[in-house]
Formats: C-alpha cells, structure tokens, sequence
C-alpha cells in the first residue's frame, strides 16, 4: 500500500481472489441495510452513482442516536462498481451539521467536503468500581468507520478494490 492509497482510503484483496460478479458484490452491499445498523444503502442513480450509503439523519428512530453522537458531519459515500478493473470507485461527501430546535434536530449548512475523513464521538463517566476506585466507564460510542468499514471490506472480501477517490470523476 503506497502514500496515496493511505490518504485516499484505497485497499485491495489479497493475492489469488477471484473477484465475483459486479452484481453479486451490488447485492452483498445491499444486504448490508438493517433496520440496526444506522446507515442505510440504495440505489445511486439520482446520484450519479451505482449505490450510496449515507447515515439514517432523517429517519425518526435514528435522530437521538445521532443527536446523542454529537455528530458534526454527515457523510455519504457514492459507490462506482467498476466491472472491467474490478474496483469499487467510492467518493465520500461530508457536511457540516448543527443542532437546532427544541427538541433539537440535525440540520447540514453550507459546508462541503470531500474525501476520506472519519469522526469518532466517545463520551465516558467516572463511577466507582468494586475496590472503591474511580473507574472510567464508556457510555456511548460513535465512529464513521461504521459506515465505511464495512462497505470497503464487503468489496475487498469480494475480490474487488475498494479505490477512494478524492480528485477526478466516479
């Protein structure tokens, strides 16, 4: 792996992968939706793209999940299965979000950005252990390789790269 895949997110499968078919590999990307899991997969041609995975922000049942992250960008991933290299070209689209109302919802400004980022929201509580110490206690955890990890490793598993694309067309 060189200096530009590490920026760009790029992984290949190992030597010796057959890769399968661009529509069996469409189909495990899809199978990967499920009501919990807080992303969600569709069809990408209002996007110019094959397939889009994006976070659940809208959804009702999912909007204290992510009030509760602190999440400050939304992303979404445009996926370009491209059957001739093979490769999953993916461009990944981030916003800015805020919180506002009350109750408070999620609304993206005007900020725009693209490319291979990642966001990661942790909170912690302090609480007494069993020998009276203090202990740190996680109680909520948010990362966005959530949502990319397991689209890059369905592809890679696939036997297709997984090419993150930062410049250029998908």
């Amino acid at each position: 792996m060189g200096f530009f895949d590490m920026l760009t997110g790029t992984k290949r499968p190992e030597d010796g992968v057959v890769p399968r078919p661009a529509e069996e590999l469409r189909t495990a990307l899809l199978g990967l939706n499920g009501p919990d899991v807080p992303y969600i997969i569709n069809d990408g041609a209002a996007h110019g793209a094959d397939l889009v995975a994006e976070w659940r922000l809208a959804e009702p049942a999912w909007q204290t999940f992510f009030i509760g992250s602190r999440l400050t960008h939304a992303i979404r991933i445009r996926m370009r299965l491209a059957e001739d290299v093979p490769e999953v070209r993916a461009v990944e689209e981030q916003w800015e979000v805020t919180r506002v109302g009350n109750p408070p919802r999620l609304q993206a400004s005007a900020e725009y950005g693209r490319g291979a980022g990642r966001t990661v929201s942790r909170r912690w509580s302090l609480q007494r252990g069993e020998n009276g110490r203090l202990e740190a206690l996680e109680t909520f955890s948010f990362d966005s390789a959530q949502l990319t990890g397991p689209l890059r490793n369905t592809a890679v598993e696939a036997g297709w790269t997984w090419r993150g694309v930062i410049f250029g067309k998908l």
